[in-house]
């Protein structure tokens, strides 16, 4: 039979923020990098198969399909000329002096590429998947308003309406700007005066019901002229303009935005001095064709640690409609300046050069966006995330639930259900073979899958990862995933299915909080007795139980003999281990190690451990070393 002997330090670990679930994936659809790609953009279009990254010279397009992946890769080096430049330029930063794709949307039924091309930017258009041609008879904006010249620069494209939509970094010989670049309406960008060396971390379109009252959120942070010595030098902000804006008359703002109206973000814990300015990253939801929704903000402060707030789309429409705009006093005339209306067909009048000055000169409102209540997410703090998305879900109580996906430095994936009194972790997955920063991830809500990329990797996993909580009613109600649901009927934790009919369906979910009650009292209460796994050992050896901790939310003991008295355990990575203490010897017996989670026990695993088994020095145990033990006790345990 088995012998096993673990003998070290076990270190305690805390469970209160931690993920419920850990799970470690290798079956996931993967394409491998032939060479690192430190720098990647993604572009996905809903319900398609297929995913565009734009790497280092180079155009991946790759096909997900249940046999594999297939790829093509298409071949975007940059202009020898723009290369011979750039070296000569900056030598220092000849890393640099490539073309690294930044930019892949569709507009309409046009891919639009763009890249660094060795500090020139330049666009092209994508043409049946396989060619890259110069852009033709449509508009377009210069590629340095669209790419960045280096990759270490950010920026923004998103499509709306027909057009492309882009929001560029300040750097080194731009000063920043938020541009519509390409499409059949006018072209139009930012003052210089509205901007103050922004650093651009998402961009949002907000719908309506009313195509002419469609906007475009841009957030970012841009540099704090005032502030003190003791201050960080960001502040956050969130810009918005209209779909609808075509620019103002000949005489004032031409090409500019006649919409544009910025206000400051604001994320810490309530009025104290711990704030987080600094706006890394920021992602929306909507409802369909209702303004309605959450923004999500990374923010980090000036050590580093990041935290992510919420903010109701509702109160930031209210405050762009409502308030008071900075250093304004005076009464307006028409319609308040800034709002969404169609270009008048003579504009020119009074009201209209009046309403353009003012947003010319006093663009930013007064209010000041605060986050839903008012402290930042619960979320772990040891984590530092590199990357985040987000999917709205629609649960079986008719009601729309936010899941955050974060990815981390540690190139793990947490997964996060947002609800009305806070957060719940429901997992981690770690899916990388090699371990690095998620720089990029998406979302396919149509198809129900997610994608990570890492300058490695591109993986694809799914959104209803059911099958991974458990066999049990109550398993499945604990995940509080809203993406699955316990069916009686076939005694499963299944994936909501598409048109799931919320008033007739017959599955059950407990999304607000961790109660299994929904399952009866007399599913949650039947005890699962294990099969006892024989530990042969002699009396003069020292013996550790290694127990696997499928939930991180429970509570683990262990019990000898079905006697009353519990014994404590200490988790040690994926394991509950029980040692010998004074009160606790290990000797003949049957040790049974129990997890409490929502009220009830469950047993995970026993041991029957008899003594005169084979010896096994514990010098050895010591010079193997716990990991390499535990590593062991895994494939002994399966």
């Amino acid at each position: 039979m088995n012998s096993l002997i673990l003998l070290s330090v076990f270190a305690t670990v805390a469970a209160a923020k931690s993920p419920r679930m850990k799970f470690v994936v290798h079956e996931p659809s993967r394409f491998h990098f032939h060479k690192p790609e430190n720098y990647i953009s993604m572009y996905h279009q809903e319900g398609s198969d297929t995913m565009y990254v734009g790497g280092q010279a180079v155009i991946y397009v790759l096909t997900f399909t249940n046999r594999g992946i297939r790829d093509l890769q298409i071949p975007a080096a940059s202009d020898q000329t723009a290369i011979d430049t750039c070296k000569a330029r900056v030598a220092a930063l000849e890393l640099e002096c490539d073309n690294f794709i930044t930019v892949i949307q569709k507009v309409n039924d046009t891919m639009i590429v763009c890249g660094t091309n060795a500090g020139s930017p330049r666009c092209w258009m994508l043409v049946n998947d396989t060619v890259l041609t110069d852009v033709q008879g449509v508009q377009i904006a210069s590629a340095s308003d669209i790419s960045p010249a280096y990759p270490s620069q950010r920026s923004i494209s998103l499509p709306a309406d027909g057009s492309l939509y882009s929001a560029m970094s300040s750097a080194t010989g731009h000063a920043g700007s938020i541009r519509r670049t390409f499409g059949s309406q006018k072209l139009l960008k930012t003052e210089n005066v509205w901007l103050l060396n922004p650093q651009f971390a998402g961009a949002a379109v907000i719908p309506s019901d009313q195509k002419l009252k469609e906007e475009m959120y841009f957030l970012f942070s841009e540099f704090n002229k005032t502030a003190r010595v003791d201050e960080e030098p960001y502040r956050a902000r969130i810009g918005r303009v209209c779909t609808v804006d075509e620019g103002g008359i000949k005489a004032l703002l031409a090409d500019s935005w006649t919409t544009f109206m910025k206000a400051r973000v604001m994320c810490g814990a309530g009025n104290t001095q711990q704030q987080y300015n600094n706006l890394k990253q920021a992602v929306v939801l909507t409802e369909q064709d209702q303004r309605a929704g959450v923004l999500y903000g990374l923010f980090s402060n000036a050590w580093g640690r990041k935290v992510i707030c919420a903010y109701s789309i509702k109160d930031i429409d209210q405050a762009f409609s409502t308030s008071k705009l900075k250093g304004y006093s005076s009464p307006f005339i028409g319609s308040r300046p800034g709002t969404c209306v169609r270009k008048n067909s003579t504009p020119g009048g009074p009201s209209d050069i009046k309403n353009l000055g003012v947003i010319r000169y006093h663009p930013e409102i007064e209010d000041v966006i605060r986050p839903n209540g008012v402290a930042p997410l619960d979320l772990p703090t040891d984590d530092q995330i590199t990357h985040m998305v987000a999917d709205i879900v629609l649960a079986v109580n008719d009601e729309h639930y936010s899941v955050l996906y974060l990815g981390t430095e540690q190139g793990k994936v947490l997964k996060v259900l947002h609800f009305r009194e806070g957060v719940f972790i429901i997992s981690q997955y770690s899916l990388f073979h090699n371990e690095g920063p998620v720089l990029n991830m998406a979302v396919d809500s149509q198809k129900g899958h997610l994608y990570i990329g890492t300058a490695m990797e591109v993986q694809q996993l799914p959104l209803a990862d059911c099958g991974r909580y458990g066999d049990t009613c109550r398993e499945c109600i604990l995940s509080r995933d809203p993406y699955c649901g316990w069916d009686w009927a076939r005694r499963r934790c299944i994936a909501i299915p598409p048109g799931y009919n919320v008033t007739t369906g017959a599955l059950i979910q407990n999304l607000d909080s961790s109660n299994s009650s929904v399952c009866g009292e007399a599913a949650a209460l039947k005890l699962r007795r294990t099969s006892p796994k024989e530990v042969k050992v002699q009396s003069n050896t020292t013996i550790f139980l290694p127990c696997p901790v499928r939930s991180f939310h429970a509570t683990y003991r262990w019990e000898k003999d079905n006697c009353l008295k519990n014994y404590p355990c200490i988790l040690s990575g994926d394991f509950c281990v029980l040692g010998p203490v004074v009160d606790t010897p290990l000797r003949e017996g049957i040790f049974r190690c129990m997890a409490t989670e929502d009220g009830f026990k469950v047993e995970v695993i026993s041991f029957r451990l008899v003594n005169n088994g084979p010896f096994l020095a514990a010098s050895l145990a010591s010079s193997l070393g716990l990991s390499l033990l535990l590593a062991v006790a895994t494939l002994w345990l399966h």
